[in-house]
Order: C-alpha cells, then structure tokens, then sequence
C-alpha cells in the first residue's frame, strides 16, 4: 500500500466520521463519553479533531506530489483503505480501550462500537484489494 494515499484516507475518513456522526446525527462528540454534560468541552475537542484530520489530509496531500502519479485505482484503494484504519485505530482505542465516546451511547453502543470497526476492517480490504495488494 503506498503511504501517501493512506494518510490522505486517515484524514478524510476522520472527516466523515466528525461530521456524519458528531455533526449531523449528533451521536456523539469527541469527548462525550468523559465530559457528557460538557457542550462546550466536546464542541473544542471537535474542532480539535478537525484540524488533524485536516492536517492529515494537507500532509497526503503533500505526499501525493512528491511523487510520480498513482493509478487511480492505487489513489483510491489507499484512500479507502486509509479510512477504514481510522475506524479501526479511533474504534479501538477512543471506543474501547479508553471510552472518550462511542459511537452511539446507550445500551445497545457496544453494537454500534463493533459495528464501527467491523465497517473500518471491510474497508481495509476493500482497499487492499481495489489498490493491488501494491507495496511501496
């Protein structure tokens, strides 16, 4: 898998996992599991969130221009795959290990925790193959 691409998935997947979940189904915030009367807390701790997943996708960016073109499926498989170890990463250690938030609190969030990484682990391989198992 080429870094590049990857690091440009982190970012984006970060991206869509702040706005779908903590934005528009407002199931959580990032540090609602800790501070959950908190709105001001989780609202900075948000726009914290944002700026790395921002500063991850500028740094793929910045990858992806040092050099020679990928083939698009390489691009998107990479990006893919990249979103999907977010989920995995953020799912074990923000959901599980340390509970800052899960994705949908109450009773049934272990469910939905496990459902997060289930859909991160599907889409690392999914990227993997859509990129060629390419190594570089």
């Amino acid at each position: 898998m080429v870094l590049a691409p990857v690091v440009l998935g982190l970012g984006i997947g970060g991206f869509l996992d702040g706005i779908v979940i903590h934005q528009v189904l407002g199931w959580h915030h990032m540090l609602s599991g800790w501070y959950p009367d908190d709105p001001h807390r989780n609202m900075v701790a948000d726009g914290l969130f944002h700026l790395v997943c921002l500063l991850l996708v500028v740094v793929g960016v910045v990858l992806l221009n040092r050099r020679s073109p990928l083939p698009a499926r390489v691009l998107w498989g990479g990006i893919v795959a990249g979103w999907g170890v977010f989920n995995v990463v953020e799912g074990v250690v923000d959901h599980l290990v340390l509970g800052v938030h899960h994705v949908r609190h109450g009773p049934d969030q272990l469910v939905y925790d496990l459902a997060f990484l289930g859909f991160g682990a599907v889409l690392v391989a999914l990227g993997w193959v859509l990129a060629g198992r390419r190594v570089s």
